[in-house]
């Protein structure tokens, strides 16, 4: 059988109007597609606030956790008249945040960083030197000071303990819910 002109058009048309719909069908799901993956994004972001805030916490609960017994090391052990915890401060732009402050004026003359960490990794390392480094920058009146870094964990591997330890940091590790000097006999601190 024969197809005629009027045929041919007619079903030209009809898959005219179906690739229409066919389009307008696609344009909506990819429309709903692009509004889940929004979705999805503002989901994600909203949980990363989240799990940021819950490690901040932790953060401010290790640190607070440490407070006590390094204390009692910095001033015990070490004759520390001043132990601040959580020092900030700015100084043209820049910010400095020190997780525990300790020093000693007079012929002690000596401070003390302390950066206290729950699991630190070789990072915490360059981390706490850099404080360091940059602590006369914004004390410039502990600048005759004898100045040690003290990385304070609750959990530490041997191996980064001891890089800890060659850096010439003082190591302090948890011990029966107290923080406790974690050194050799012979352990030789660097001073900066």
């Amino acid at each position: 059988m024969a197809t005629t002109v009027d045929e041919v058009w007619q079903i030209l048309g009809e898959l005219t109007k179906s690739q229409k719909e066919t389009e307008r069908l696609l344009q909506e799901q990819s429309q709903e597609t692009n509004r889940r993956f929004k979705e999805t994004d503002r989901q994600l972001k909203e949980l990363g606030k989240q799990i940021g805030g819950l490690g901040a916490k932790f953060g401010s609960f290790t640190e607070g956790l440490a407070l006590p017994s390094m204390e009692t090391i910095l001033q015990e052990r070490f004759g520390m008249e001043v132990v601040s915890p959580s020092v900030r401060v700015s100084k043209n732009g820049q910010h400095l945040e020190i997780d525990v402050l300790a020093y000693a004026n007079g012929s002690l003359n000596t401070a003390y960083i302390v950066e206290v960490k729950s699991h630190p990794r070789e990072e915490s390392i360059a981390q706490l030197k850099t404080l360091l480094d940059r602590f006369r920058i914004f004390f410039p009146e502990h600048k005759d000071k004898q100045i040690y870094g003290i990385l304070a964990a609750v959990d530490l591997s041997a191996a980064l303990r001891e890089k800890i330890l060659q850096e010439g940091l003082y190591v302090a590790r948890i011990h029966d819910q107290v923080f406790e000097l974690d050194i050799p006999d012979d352990f030789r601190p660097k001073v900066w």
